[in-house]
C-alpha cells in the first residue's frame, strides 16, 4: 500500500506541473482554471475580424485557435464557460456558439468477408461436378488433427462437435494450432459465399483433438482419437499425421476400425527425395488398412517432399492449398496433409450417395476411378493415380 500511495502522489504533482505550463502558455492563469471548466466557442462579428476585436478576447483570456474568414468569426478557447456571456456583449460580437461535436452518420459496415473461391484442389479433383448427386449429406467425418476452430463462419454449419485427448484437464477441443481447421476446410467447408468451399461441403465434422499447439503428440493419443472414432460412429477419418515408428498398438488400431467398418484416411508423408525405389511413406498411413495418400501439384506433377513408396495409394492435391485457418482466416499451405482432406471428402461424397457400401468397396471404387499420371498403372508415386471425386460418385469422367 506504501509504494501505491506513493507513486499517486507523485502522479498527481506532475500533473499539475503540466497542467500549469499549459495554462501559461494559452494565457490563462492557474486560478482561472481550477476555478471553472474550459469552454470551446465559435465566436462571429458583426464584420471581418481585426485586431482590435482579438484584442479583446485575449484580455478575457480567451485563446484564439483558428479564424473562420467565411463566417466573420475565430474559434476561442475561453477559460471558464460563464464568461460567454461576457464575450458576447463585447461591440461588434454578432453571436458566441459552442463549437459541438460533429459525428459521421454512416453506420458500421460488417467485417469485409473474401468472397467464396473453388480453390484448385478441389476443382482439380472434380468435386464440384459431382455435387449434383452427392454433397456428402450428413456423413461423419472425424478431423484427428490439431482440433477445430468452432467459431470459423466456413465451418461451424458443418461443426457438430469434438473431444479433447491432449489434456487431462481440459475438455476444449477448439484448435490452437491451425492444421486441423485448415484440413477441416478442405474436406467439408460450407457453400455459403464466403471464404472457400470444401469437397464434401455437406458432410459433418468432428475435431477429435489429438495434436497440441505445436503440432505434436503420441501415438497413445492417436490411438484415443480412433478408438473414440470407432465408438461414435464416425465414418470416415481423416488422419493428416504420422510417424516413421511402427508402433504395432496403432496398427491394431486401425484394423479394429478398418474392420468396424471405418474408411480411414492418412497422410503418405513429406520426406519424398524423388526417388520411387525408395520408400518414404509413414505410419499409420503405410498399414494395409489405411488410404495413404500422396501430393501432386497443379500441373499434376508429384513435389519432391511427397513420400514415396509401395503403400501410395491414392494422389491428391498437396501444394499450396489455401483453406480455412483459426480465428476466422484463410491460408495457403503445402503438404501431403492437404493431400489427404481431398480424399477424405471424396469418401464422404461416395457415401453420402446412399447404399451401404463397405470401407474395401469404397477403396475399391477410388482405385479404379482414379486419373493414372506418372507411368503408366500404378505407381510408387500417385498410386492408382488421382482421385476423381466425380467419377467416383456419379460413374462419369469428363477429364483424363
Amino acid at each position: 500500500m506504501t509504494y501505491k500511495f506513493q507513486f499517486a502522489g507523485k502522479s498527481a504533482l506532475i500533473f499539475a506541473l503540466l497542467f500549469g505550463l499549459a495554462a501559461g502558455f494559452g494565457g490563462f492563469s492557474f486560478s482561472s482554471q481550477a476555478a471553472g471548466s474550459p469552454e470551446r466557442v465559435i465566436v462571429t462579428f458583426e464584420g471581418p475580424v481585426n485586431d482590435s476585436a482579438r484584442a479583446a478576447l485575449e484580455n478575457f483570456g480567451g485563446k484564439v485557435l483558428k479564424e473562420l474568414p467565411l463566417v466573420n468569426g475565430l474559434v476561442v478557447l475561453l477559460p471558464d464557460k460563464t464568461m460567454v456571456s461576457s464575450v458576447g456583449a463585447l461591440s461588434g460580437v454578432k453571436k458566441v456558439e459552442p463549437d459541438a461535436m460533429v459525428f459521421a452518420m454512416g453506420r458500421p459496415a460488417p467485417a469485409p468477408q473474401p468472397t467464396e473461391n473453388l480453390e484448385w484442389g478441389v476443382d482439380r479433383v472434380d468435386a464440384d461436378l459431382a455435387w449434383a448427386v452427392s454433397k456428402g449429406n450428413g456423413v461423419k467425418v472425424a478431423i484427428i488433427d490439431t482440433g477445430i476452430d468452432k467459431d470459423h463462419p466456413d465451418l461451424v454449419a458443418n461443426l457438430k462437435g469434438g473431444v479433447n485427448f491432449t489434456s487431462r484437464f481440459s475438455t476444449r477441443w477448439n484448435d490452437d494450432n491451425g492444421h486441423g481447421t485448415h484440413v477441416a476446410g478442405i474436406v467439408a467447408a460450407v457453400d455459403n459465399t464466403i471464404g472457400v468451399i470444401g469437397v464434401a461441403p455437406e458432410a459433418h465434422l468432428y475435431a477429435v483433438k489429438v495434436l497440441d499447439r505445436n503440432g505434436s503428440g503420441y501415438v497413445s493419443t492417436v490411438i484415443k482419437g480412433i478408438e473414440w472414432a470407432k465408438n461414435n460412429g464416425m465414418q470416415v477419418v481423416n488422419m493428416s499425421l504420422g510417424t516413421a515408428s511402427d508402433v504395432q498398438a496403432l496398427h491394431d488400431a486401425v484394423d479394429a476400425a478398418y474392420a468396424a467398418g471405418l474408411v480411414l484416411v492418412a497422410a503418405a508423408g513429406n520426406s519424398g527425395d524423388g526417388n520411387g525405389s525408395t520408400n518414404e511413406v509413414i505410419y499409420p498411413a503405410k498399414y494395409s488398412s489405411v488410404i495413404a495418400v500422396a501430393a501432386t501439384a497443379s500441373d499434376d506433377s508429384k513435389p519432391t517432399w511427397s513420400s514415396e513408396g509401395a503403400e501410395v495409394e491414392l494422389a491428391a492435391p498437396g501444394l499450396n492449398i489455401r483453406s480455412t485457418w483459426n480465428d476466422g482466416q484463410y491460408k495457403t499451405i503445402s503438404g501431403t496433409s492437404m493431400a489427404t482432406p481431398h480424399v477424405a471428402g471424396t469418401v464422404a461424397l461416395v457415401l453420402g450417395k446412399g447404399g451401404i457400401i463397405s470401407p474395401a468397396e469404397v477403396r475399391a471404387l477410388l482405385q479404379v476411378t482414379a486419373d493414372d499420371l506418372g507411368p503408366l498403372g500404378r505407381d510408387n508415386f500417385y498410386g492408382y493415380g488421382l482421385v476423381d471425386a466425380e467419377e467416383s460418385v456419379t460413374g462419369t469422367q469428363t477429364n483424363p
